[in-house]
């Protein structure tokens, strides 16, 4: 579809106020966004069965407070129709989890039902963050704005990201270390959302999180793996 196209198709949609989603990342209790992800480069497929919908039911019904759906397909075998479809059966807000490179991307994600996108430092420029940051908050999405390490986390500070997500996985060799988050997290201010990312698999790893005060997790394989989704997020909740 042609670019026009779907920026016009976008205007006929009503703006939500992405600032909502800011304000209850900061409400103080963790905060939970659960993934759906049939596959990932570091595990290869993670569902062989991938009944998304019903995922996305269990999510909500567990009150996670937004889903993310990957779109991207050649690495994460993911699709944008399984955001379009999800959208039509739950009330949470959807991010579209993907390589975010244009602005096509982000009418997209807004026509397919998203409420946020995710912007990743380490794949854009300083004038792309803000000119999609901008463009995302004139469709009425927040974002989350992903670092890994210090010095991208100033560049994400630098273009006001409202929302900042710490990857805890190492893109080079995929190893997992929390202290990642831990450790980047007194260097962005509270009234900013702070979310940890990947890697994060038992009660210990939240106590470990909610004790440097993130703000909130996201969790992909680890609930796509439990058979009992609703079970384990209550478990997580509890602590």
């Amino acid at each position: 579809m042609p670019l026009k196209q779907l920026q016009e198709l976008a205007e006929q949609i009503p703006n939500k106020n992405p600032q909502v989603i800011v304000d209850k990342f900061l409400e103080p209790q963790l905060h939970f966004i659960g993934e759906i992800k049939k596959a990932s480069p570091s595990k290869g497929l993670i569902a062989q069965d991938f009944p998304y919908l019903q995922i996305a039911e269990d999510y909500q019904k567990a009150g996670v407070d937004a889903i993310s759906v990957l779109t991207e397909p050649d690495y994460f075998q993911g699709d944008l129709q399984y955001l379009q479809e999800i959208s039509k059966v739950t009330r949470t807000p959807l991010l579209r989890k993907d390589f975010t490179i244009d602005s096509y991307m982000i009418y997209q994600a807004k026509i397919a039902g998203a409420s946020l996108i995710l912007l990743i430092v380490a794949i854009l420029s300083d004038d792309q963050l803000n000119e999609y940051l901008n463009l995302a908050h004139q469709l009425g999405l927040a974002a989350i704005v992903e670092v890994h390490n210090p010095n991208e986390l100033q560049r994400a500070l630098k273009v006001r990201a409202s929302i900042i997500g710490v990857n805890n996985r190492n893109l080079q060799d995929f190893t997992v270390d929390l202290n990642n988050s831990i450790n980047l997290r007194s260097l962005v201010p509270k009234d900013i959302p702070f979310i940890a990312e990947s890697g994060i698999k038992t009660v210990a790893d939240i106590k470990r999180l909610k004790d440097a005060q993130v703000n909130g997790v996201l969790i992909g394989e680890t609930f796509m793996r439990a058979p009992d989704k609703e079970k384990l997020i209550t478990k997580f909740k509890s602590v």
